[in-house]
C-alpha cells in the first residue's frame, strides 16, 4: 500500500468523522425517555446485577469474570489467570485459544493491540502482570459492532480503575523460586473534572525444559520408514517492563477528552543444545550432528491513543471518536555452531537475525442513539491500517572463520493492509424478549512485496458480516440467550511470505501470499440460572468453517521437513459448555466449568481418505475457602483433553495451583502461591500420516513458588459521584521466552 493511498484513506476518514461530529452536535429532537429500568436481574439486553459480589456478569453478547478472588492474579501473568477463565485455554508457550480455537482477538479496555499479534504474542501474555486487570470479558459470538477478526471470538482485559476521590495507589512485590521476581506500582489522582492515572511494572523470569522429537519418514524407494531422534535442552532468562499513563478531562458536563500512552518491552536470552540422530530403514546410522546455540529475543510496543466522547440530548445518546497509533518491534538473534559427525562434513557457524516492525493506525467514530419504545441504535465507521516490514538476515561459514551471507536465511518481506468498515446494530425489547441484529461491511486492500524474490501481489475484497443476538427472560432468575455471528481469521504476515525460510538443517518454513481468510459461521444457545449467590450456565454451540489456515508438514528431498500454510476445505465443531459458580457454605465457594467439544476436519486435501473427527474434554475447578476474615485459601486446577490437529492430535495436559492470602490490615496484605504444584503441564504433539509419523514432546519446568506483598494507600473506597466508571466494555463498539531460539 503506497503512502498516498494511506494518506487518502486517512483524509477521507477524518473528513467523515468531522462531518458526523458536526451533524450530531446539532440540536436534536428529544425522543421520549425510555422507561426506568428495574434495579436487579432485569433482562433488557443489559448487564444483569445479582445481589452477590459479581464474580460473573452476563449480558446479551458477553460474559465477564472477576479476577478479585483469583490469587494467581496477584503474583502471575495474564497467561496464568486466563487459564482459570471458563472457555479459555493457554498452552505452555502462552498461546491462547477459546474452546480449542486459537484464532482469538485480545483487547485491552475494548481496544485491539499489536502486542497481541505475531509469533511472540504468547510470550507477551506471559509477561504482562495480571495485577493490572480486574476483569476478563469473553465474547464467543461478538456483535457486528466489533471487528470480525478472530474466529474464536474476543477476550477483553479490563484494567483496574481508581474510583476514589483524591490520590490513591498500590505497590506490589513478589519473589519466587529460580530467581523469579516481579514488582508493580499504580497511582491515580481523581477530581471532579480530571483524572490522572499511571502504572508501571517489572518482571524477571526463567524457563528451562526439554524437547524430544521422534520421527519416522517414509522411504519411497523401499516402502519402509527411516527413524530419527532429536533432543533439545534449553534455558531461558529474561525480564520485561511495562508503563502506562492516562488522563481523562471533562471539558464540560457532556464532553470528555481522554488520552493514553503505553509502553512494553521484553528481553530474553537463551542457551540451547540439540542432538540429532538419523537412521536408515534397516537401522544403520545415516545422520548424526550436534548444535549449540545462544539466542536473544527483544520486543517493544509503544502506543498513543485519544478519545473524545460527547453526550447528546437524552439518555445513552452520544458520539465518540477514537484515534490511535502503535508501533511493535521484534528482533530475534541466534548464534549457533554445528558439529557434523555423520556424514563427515566441516563444522559450521551460523548467525541469524530476524526482525519485523508493525505500525498500526486506527480511527473509529461511533454514534449511539436511543429510539422510541426502548430501542437503541449503534452505528459507526472504523479504519485500520497495518504496515508490516520483515527483514531477515543470516550468514554461515566455518567455526572461527569468516561468514558469508546465506540466501536461505536472508530475505525482506513487506505486507500492508487497510480495512474500512461500516457497522450498525439495533436492539429492542419486546415484552420478555430482547433482539439485537447487526451488520458490518468491510472493504479490505492487501499489498504484499517479497523484496528479495521481486514478487509483488495486490488484491482487495468486500464482505458482509451479519450478527444476531436474542435474549428471553423466563423469570427474575432465569434467561435464555441465542446468537449467531460470522467471523473471519485473516492470515498473518508470516503466513503470506512465500520465501522458504531456514530454521535448522532439518526444518524449513514457507508461506503462501494467496491464502484466503478463514470464514466461520457461529451459532450458540445458552441457558442461565442465577439464584442468590449461585450462578449456573449451560451453552450449546456449533461452528462451520471454511478455508481454515493451518500448518501442513511435508518432506523435502534429503529428509528435511517443510512447514507450509494451507486453506483446509472445511471444518465443523460443536459442543456443550457448563459453568457453575456457587457457595457451599458462607465461607466456602467454588467455580467449576467443563467443555465437551466435537471437532471434524475435512482432511482430504492433506492426504487422508476422509474427514477426521474426535471428541475433546476440558475443565477448570477452583475451591475458595475464607478460613477467617483475614485468611483466604484457594485450590485451583485445569485439565485439557486430547485435541485434534489437521495431521494428528495433541495429548492431554493439566495443572494444579495453590494460593493463600492474609490481610494484615486494610492496606497491607501478603500472598503465597504455588504454580504447577504437581509439575504436570506440558505439550505433546503427534503427527500420523502415510508419509510422516512424528511425536514431539515439550517438558517445561513451570513449577514456581511466589511470596508477595501488596500495599495500598490514599483515599481507599471514597467513590467520586461525578466520575462513575464507564460501563464494562461498552467502549463499543508463567515464565516467558519459552523454548530455544
Amino acid at each position: 500500500m503506497t503512502f498516498m493511498t494511506r494518506r487518502a484513506a486517512l483524509l477521507a476518514a477524518t473528513g467523515l468523522v468531522a462531518f458526523s461530529a458536526n451533524a450530531f452536535a446539532q440540536t436534536t429532537t428529544s425522543s421520549p425517555a425510555p422507561a426506568k429500568k428495574e434495579p436487579s436481574n432485569q433482562v433488557q439486553g443489559v448487564t444483569i446485577t445479582a445481589p452477590n459480589g459479581q464474580d460473573i456478569k452476563t449480558s446479551i453478547d458477553r460474559r465477564s469474570y472477576s479476577l478479585g478472588k483469583d490469587i494467581q492474579a496477584t503474583t502471575g501473568s495474564v497467561a496464568d489467570v486466563l487459564r482459570n477463565v471458563p472457555s479459555v485455554q493457554v498452552d505452555v508457550q502462552g498461546n491462547v485459544s477459546l474452546r480449542g480455537d486459537s484464532n482469538v482477538t485480545i483487547m485491552i479496555d475494548g481496544k485491539p493491540s499489536g502486542m497481541f499479534k505475531g509469533e511472540n504474542r504468547g510470550q507477551v501474555l506471559q509477561q504482562i502482570p495480571a495485577s493490572q486487570f480486574e476483569r476478563v470479558e469473553v465474547m464467543t459470538n461478538p456483535s457486528a459492532a466489533f471487528s470480525p477478526e478472530g474466529t474464536a471470538g474476543v477476550i477483553n482485559l479490563i484494567t483496574k480503575q481508581q474510583r476514589a476521590v483524591g490520590t490513591t495507589g498500590s505497590v506490589r512485590g513478589n519473589f519466587g523460586t529460580e530467581g523469579r521476581k516481579n514488582a508493580s506500582i499504580s497511582l491515580a489522582r481523581n477530581t471532579k473534572a480530571l483524572t490522572l492515572s499511571a502504572d508501571a511494572g517489572w518482571r524477571r523470569d526463567k524457563a528451562k525444559g526439554r524437547i524430544v522429537d521422534e520421527r519416522e519418514r517414509l522411504d519411497t524407494a523401499t516402502g519402509q520408514y527411516s527413524p530419527s531422534h532429536q533432543k533439545v535442552d534449553f534455558v531461558s532468562r529474561g525480564q520485561s517492563h511495562n508503563a502506562r499513563a492516562g488522563v481523562d478531562y471533562d471539558l464540560d458536563k457532556k464532553t470528555r477528552l481522554s488520552a493514553e500512552a503505553r509502553y512494553n518491552d521484553m528481553t530474553y536470552k537463551s542457551k540451547s543444545g540439540s542432538d540429532y540422530d538419523g537412521r536408515t530403514p534397516s537401522g544403520a546410522p545415516s545422520v548424526r550432528y550436534q548444535r549449540r546455540g545462544d539466542g536473544e529475543m527483544k520486543r517493544s510496543v509503544a502506543g498513543l491513543s485519544s478519545d473524545l466522547r460527547r453526550k447528546l440530548s437524552g439518555d445513552d445518546h452520544e458520539f465518540t471518536v477514537r484515534a490511535s497509533l502503535e508501533r511493535t518491534r521484534d528482533r530475534q538473534t541466534t548464534a549457533s555452531d554445528g558439529f557434523n559427525q555423520l556424514p563427515v562434513a566441516s563444522n559450521y557457524a551460523e548467525r541469524v537475525r530476524i526482525g519485523d516492525e508493525l505500525v498500526q493506525t486506527r480511527l473509529k467514530a461511533e454514534y449511539k442513539r436511543p429510539l422510541p419504545d426502548g430501542a437503541k441504535l449503534v452505528a459507526g465507521y472504523e479504519l485500520q491500517i497495518d504496515d508490516n516490514d520483515y527483514d531477515n538476515f543470516g550468514a554461515r561459514g566455518p567455526i572461527g572463520g569468516s561468514l558469508t551471507t546465506d540466501p536461505a536465511l536472508t530475505n525482506q518481506f513487506k505486507y500492508d493492509q487497510a480495512v474500512n468498515a461500516f457497522y450498525a446494530t439495533y436492539s429492542r425489547a419486546i415484552g420478555d424478549w430482547t433482539v439485537m441484529p447487526g451488520l458490518r461491511l468491510e472493504e479490505v486492500q492487501v499489498d504484499t512485496n517479497q523484496v528479495t524474490s521481486s514478487l509483488k501481489d495486490s488484491y482487495d475484497y468486500l464482505r458482509a458480516y451479519p450478527s444476531l443476538h436474542v435474549q428471553y427472560k423466563v423469570d427474575d432468575t432465569r434467561q435464555i440467550n441465542a446468537s449467531y455471528s460470522r467471523r473471519i481469521q485473516r492470515p498473518t504476515a508470516q503466513d503470506l511470505n512465500p520465501y522458504r525460510i531456514y530454521q535448522d538443517p532439518y526444518n524449513y518454513r514457507q508461506g503462501d501470499p494467496r491464502l484466503k481468510p478463514q470464514v466461520t459461521d457461529s451459532f450458540e444457545v445458552a441457558y442461565q440460572l442465577r439464584k442468590g449467590f449461585n450462578y449456573y450456565l449451560g451453552t450449546l454451540y456449533w461452528r462451520q468453517a471454511r478455508d481454515g489456515v493451518t500448518d501442513v508438514v511435508r518432506e523435502l528431498p534429503g529428509g528435511a521437513l517443510l512447514t507450509t500454510k494451507a486453506n483446509l476445505a472445511k471444518s465443523r465443531s460443536g459442543g456443550l459448555e457448563l459453568v457453575a459458580n456457587a457457595r457451599l457454605t458462607p465461607k466456602i465457594s467454588y467455580t467449576i466449568s467443563g467443555n465437551a467439544a466435537w471437532n471434524e476436519i475435512g482432511a482430504t486435501d492433506l492426504g487422508f481418505p476422509d474427514s477426521r473427527s474426535t471428541w475433546a474434554v476440558s475443565g477448570y475447578a477452583a475451591l475458595n475457602i475464607q478460613a477467617t476474615p483475614k485468611d483466604f485459601l484457594q485450590i485451583s486446577g485445569f485439565a485439557i483433553g486430547k485435541r485434534l490437529t489437521p495431521q494428528g492430535y495433541r495429548e492431554p495436559t493439566g495443572m494444579l495451583n495453590l494460593g493463600y492470602r492474609h490481610k494484615f490490615n486494610d492496606r497491607l496484605s501478603g500472598v503465597i502461591t504455588v504454580q504447577d504444584s504437581l509439575k504436570t503441564f506440558g505439550d505433546k504433539l503427534v503427527i500420523n500420516t502415510a508419509a510422516l509419523k512424528e511425536r514431539r514432546a515439550m517438558d517445561l519446568d513451570l513449577r514456581a513458588i511466589f511470596v508477595g506483598v501488596t500495599y495500598g494507600f490514599g483515599g481507599q473506597g471514597a467513590a467520586n459521584p461525578r466520575r462513575p466508571r464507564e460501563p464494562a466494555f461498552d467502549f463499543q463498539t508463567t515464565p516467558g521466552g519459552v523454548g530455544p531460539m
